[in-house]
């Protein structure tokens, strides 16, 4: 925008000076191309100053320049109304209208140059953006790796739990098993001892009643 307001401010004081520069009677001028050598002849037109023309004869001692016009007319002009560059108010048209094109020039790019500027802060704050997001991202990221690294020492104590917990099963099943055998055995050796009762109370029946009547039967012999 700056630029921008610099160039109008130059154009304009250019302008200004332009319009406060002296001017002059236009140098408009007509010639005639004759059919000959001199005024005698034929006019074939008029040609307008800055007309350019092609040199065909020269006629020096007559002081006329036979000369073809851009429309293919041939015909004899005055040798000194020539000239070899373009007429002054050609020259200033065409100087005019390269400085109008470099006016145009100049507003292009200070367009352009206020575009550009204004894509570089679009950029900038994109940028910015950008930096704030890869900031969160790596915070996300060393967050991650805190909660991963957490993850592993929590892995490899459940493995251990199990470990040790797979480990007290299997003493579990064996206390369990051997808790079995035990009750197993001391049920056998109750049963065991109510049998050996039972036969001790049937042999205690069957031997005492004899041995009373063994008894009772001395004492009557006596």
């Amino acid at each position: 925008m700056t630029c921008r307001l610099i160039v109008l401010a130059l154009l304009s004081l250019a302008a200004w000076t332009a319009a406060a520069e002296t001017r002059y009677v236009s140098d408009q001028l007509e010639i005639t191309l004759r059919s000959g050598t001199s005024t005698q002849h034929s006019i074939i037109r008029m040609l307008p100053s800055g007309t350019p023309l092609e040199t065909l004869e020269v006629d020096e001692a007559a002081g006329y320049t036979r000369v073809r016009t851009p429309g293919g007319a041939e015909g004899w002009v005055l040798s000194r109304y020539l000239m070899e560059q373009p007429a002054a108010r050609d020259r200033l048209a065409a100087i005019s209208q390269r400085a109008g094109s470099q006016q145009s020039r100049a507003l292009e790019l200070a367009d352009e140059v206020e575009r550009l500027e204004a894509e570089r802060a679009s950029l900038e704050a994109q940028r910015a953006g950008l930096e704030e997001e890869l900031a969160e991202v790596r915070a996300e990221l060393e967050r991650i790796r805190r909660v991963s690294a957490s993850a592993l020492e929590l892995d490899q104590v459940n493995r251990e739990l199990r470990t040790r917990l797979a480990a007290a099963e299997q003493s579990g099943d064996q206390l369990r098993s051997r808790i079995s055998e035990l009750e197993s055995n001391t049920r056998r050796d109750w049963f065991l001892a109510g049998a050996g009762v039972l036969v001790l109370g049937l042999i205690l029946g069957l031997v005492l009643p004899r041995m009373r009547f063994r008894r009772r039967s001395g004492w009557g012999d006596l």
